[in-house]
């Protein structure tokens, strides 16, 4: 069996509460985590703020041997095509070889947060990641609140996820 490592301490390890990493500490730690042998490595949300994509631009002049370094982001908005939204326009600007984008996977929240019917979020899932997979990048797909989701509808959880594989996530 093989065991893939995934690491999101710079970007989901920096959300605590006086936790706050230079570009440069970003950079040091992503040598460190590239040379302990971690598959994949979170960089951060280039979508979301200008030190993230800050790193993005600098990472690149990093070697990589041993790990894949990942850009996060969303699914596509529910009013926009793949190809409109801005936050997958950051991702691909952030050149990684893949991306890791979250959609959500509890009805509660596609219900009440987005506002639109189940089926839309599942082609916002499908969108997402087949435009990416065109870009030529590999697509990881986080499903967010799974659990919670999958205890209220199982069915609807689980039908997130197979979205997300059948598009090639």
């Amino acid at each position: 069996m093989k065991i893939t490592l995934y690491d999101t301490t710079l970007r989901d390890g920096t959300q605590g509460e006086g936790i706050s990493l230079s570009v440069n500490d970003k950079l040091r730690l992503t040598q460190r985590m590239e040379e302990f042998g971690i598959h994949y490595i979170e960089g951060g949300w280039p979508g979301s703020n200008q030190k993230d994509a800050e790193f993005f631009q600098k990472a690149k002049k990093l070697k990589f041997k041993n790990a894949k370094l990942t850009a996060f982001g969303s699914t596509r908005r529910a009013d926009l095509s793949a190809a409109e939204d801005p936050n997958l326009k950051a991702l691909l600007k952030a050149e990684t070889k893949a991306v890791t984008i979250f959609g959500k996977s509890w009805d509660l929240h596609v219900k009440e947060v987005f506002n639109i019917p189940l089926e839309k979020n599942l082609d916002m899932i499908r969108d997402s990641i087949q435009f990416l997979k065109k870009q030529g990048r590999e697509v990881i797909y986080d499903a967010e609140h799974f659990f919670d989701g999958y205890r209220q509808n199982f069915e609807y959880a689980l039908s997130t996820l197979k979205a997300a594989q059948e598009a090639g996530a």
